[in-house]
């Protein structure tokens, strides 16, 4: 009898909506205190620094620092510092964005927590944020798989075919027409842990597959001494001076007589559409580097218990510091081209 699939085991399910949304205040304070300070730990004044048992003013459930006089709460210089919701509305709505394998569109967020559509926008794009804030950046090593696909920016045929033009010509490009490029790390091919996937997985947005970004992007993101694989594209012509390259040819094959293959590379682009078509239909330019982090960070943890997502998500959302564009977003939309992530 075979082995049942990862995410069809019981293992795979450490977390339910049911737990989420059935905490009470009390459990829910002592959960976000738990992630952010650690298990019977004393809380950290964010304003001096200072670890101690400050007082605790039990009816507004927040501390005062014995040090520097600073009164703070659980979430005070968090993500969620000046928060209007109660804390198990963000439970839950971690909890909802975890389950949702193939992304989550706000409208839908809105939905299930019963909140307006901007703060479930607004909610969704600090998660995104937070992914980014830590992601890991360090060189990718071993073998790494390096791919690149076009999103955004499609120009619809005219109606009578005269009118129509060829539409893989730059000129009649749209210009918000961007490529996603992935580096992904994967398993060697003796290692028995190749079935689960590839490592990790690091994605930027450039204005096409060319070998000026290719090559700085893999100067700083892929350790010398790597194998990389990749297609025939010119883009990564130059690789062949730095690194031991492999390559497949995708006109003839998928995977080349050796076992060269770029299939985990596909695998991300596979989901990162997954989350564009099926769930959001647009991304815009904005925050198409987060997006495209979001399903990275998803294929990278696919194998991974639910419960084990929440909370790791909820530590980098409780790591990371208030986000003050977010903060009054409705108001300031101009302050949003910092969001980008320059490759």
């Amino acid at each position: 009898m075979h082995e049942p699939h990862f995410l069809l085991s019981a293992a795979a399910r450490t977390l339910s909506l049911r737990e989420a949304f059935a905490l009470t205040d009390a459990e829910a304070f002592a959960l976000f205190r738990e992630v952010r300070w650690g298990r019977d730990a004393d809380p950290v004044c964010p304003s001096c620094g200072v670890a101690e048992p400050h007082w605790f003013l039990a009816s507004r459930r927040q501390w005062r620092c014995r040090a520097c006089g600073h009164t703070f709460s659980v979430t005070s210089g968090t993500l969620f510092a000046a928060h209007k919701l109660p804390l198990q509305v963000y439970l839950a709505a971690i909890a909802i964005y975890t389950n949702a394998v193939k992304g989550l569109s706000a409208l839908q967020l809105a939905r299930d927590l019963d909140v307006q559509y901007k703060t479930a926008f607004v909610l969704m794009h600090k998660l995104r944020a937070s992914l980014v804030v830590h992601r890991d950046e360090t060189p990718l090593g071993g073998a790494v798989q390096v791919d690149g696909c076009y999103t955004g920016g499609s120009l619809k045929p005219a109606n009578r075919a005269q009118e129509r033009v060829d539409r893989r010509l730059a000129e009649h490009r749209n210009p918000d027409r961007r490529c996603i490029l992935v580096m992904r790390e994967t398993f060697p091919a003796d290692d028995l842990a190749e079935r689960i996937g590839g490592k990790r997985t690091l994605a930027f947005v450039v204005a096409n597959e060319n070998q000026t970004d290719v090559g700085a992007l893999s100067t700083r993101f892929i350790a010398p001494g790597t194998t990389i694989s990749a297609d025939q594209c010119d883009a990564y012509d130059l690789l062949h001076g730095r690194y031991p390259m492999r390559r497949v040819n995708h006109s003839q094959e998928y995977r080349s007589a050796d076992g060269t293959t770029i299939n985990q590379a596909e695998s991300y682009f596979s989901r990162f559409r997954r989350m564009e078509i099926g769930q959001h239909h647009h991304f815009g330019l904005t925050y198409l580097c987060n997006y495209a982090n979001e399903a990275a960070y998803r294929e990278d943890t696919r194998r991974k218990p639910n419960g084990s997502i929440f909370r790791d998500i909820l530590s980098k959302c409780i790591h990371t510091r208030p986000l003050w564009p977010w903060c009054g977003y409705w108001q300031q939309r101009d302050v949003h081209s910092a969001e980008l992530l320059a490759a």
